[in-house]
């Protein structure tokens, strides 16, 4: 039990200790295929059906589960002092969120909803349907505050309301927003992450466009990126944690540490990915439409200071931490050529990459 007193001297850390007195089963991959079958087990303490996503990429700086409700059902009231950010994989439905204090605010969500319920406020989500279930993903600070305080009363029986971060506004999950230089949305509700309007990255390459996430006023944050058929973006690393979820799409990452070997990883609608801490990685569109992925992660543009900063779209020669296209290994772009023509679909590289074939550069026109 996470705060006794008496001495237990283990290999595993405080949070590892308290995952284990969830009674979940615990996925421990570089990637899942499919997080809408992945199969979920009964959840005591939520009330529905859940399974904990440790992958290798985090590194115990976060972690994520995968949550579903019954048709027709609600799970339980929760209050907890880690942040959370939940993306809603099916179903529709409704949560509530109140403060001891404070008047309660409902609000709807569909598929490819995002929101945070703010920091320590009781919150509670609802099955809309009486015939299909709902599922959920959440990327979660758990693991940095449970092995901080290490103290399950603390952390989930907490009466302290962060009114700085919500104070009962009537419009907080009205999904309206401001948009700041640098293409970052700061709002406490997305209705559709698959439809939201994204801005050109032109440093990213091969026409990318994005959007950067600010929800709830969160230290944890996230971004959906966009890239045209037959392209891919540069390759690049960062600290961990990074939970990459696609949304639209089918193609595949690379991924490796420096100096080792590149592993590769296919991926489509519904794939998530979590690159481990300061690897390379670099994502591919081998489909036929436009990819899109939402990644759930640390890195706030307003709450600076849990995470290094490692200038993700600057040149690595000028001590950034991306790999222009012209200094990638010939290989990479080789191999993508060939998949793409395995699939059917045309490169446009053409007016990006120099090393693009004059065959796939006519193909791109």
């Amino acid at each position: 039990m996470l705060g006794s007193k008496e001495a237990d001297v283990t290999d595993k850390s405080s949070y590892q200790k308290w995952l284990d007195s969830e009674g979940l089963p615990v996925i421990r991959e570089y990637y899942i295929p499919d997080i809408r079958k992945v199969p979920l087990e009964p959840w005591e303490r939520k009330g529905g059906r859940g399974v904990y996503l440790n992958l290798i990429g985090t590194g115990e700086a976060n972690d994520a589960y995968i949550c579903e409700i019954p048709p027709g059902k609600a799970l339980k009231p929760q209050r907890y002092l880690f942040e959370e950010m939940i993306f809603v994989i099916e179903g529709r439905g409704a949560t509530s969120v109140w403060t001891d204090a404070g008047k309660r605010q409902t609000f709807e969500w569909q598929p490819g909803s995002l929101f945070a319920p703010p920091l320590n406020t009781w919150h509670q989500h609802f099955n809309g349907s009486g015939s299909e279930p709902v599922r959920f993903l959440a990327v979660t600070s758990a693991p940095v505050v449970i092995n901080l305080f290490h103290s399950s009363e603390f952390i989930f029986n907490n009466p302290f309301e962060f009114t700085d971060r919500f104070s009962g506004e009537e419009d907080y999950f009205s999904g309206k927003g401001k948009l700041y230089p640098g293409r970052v949305w700061d709002t406490n509700f997305v209705a559709d992450v698959r439809s939201i309007g994204l801005h050109e990255w032109r440093e990213r390459g091969a026409g990318g466009r994005n959007v950067m996430l600010e929800l709830s006023e969160n230290t944890m944050c996230g971004h959906i990126s966009e890239f045209p058929l037959g392209t891919y973006k540069k390759g690049h690393r960062h600290g961990p944690g990074a939970h990459v979820v696609i949304i639209a799409g089918k193609g595949y990452s690379l991924m490796w540490p420096e100096g080792s070997p590149v592993q590769k990883f296919e991926w489509q609608d519904g794939s998530i990915i979590v690159p481990p801490d300061n690897w390379f990685h670099q994502h591919f569109n081998t489909g036929g439409s436009p990819a899109r992925y939402l990644a759930l992660r640390w890195g706030s543009k307003k709450y600076r200071g849990l995470r290094k900063a490692y200038g993700v779209d600057e040149d690595v020669k000028k001590g950034g931490s991306q790999i222009e296209y012209g200094d990638e290994d010939p290989k990479i772009h080789q191999e993508f050529e060939a998949a793409i023509a395995g699939a059917g679909t045309r490169c446009g590289m053409g007016a990006y990459h120099p090393f693009c074939s004059q065959k796939a550069v006519a193909k791109a026109g």
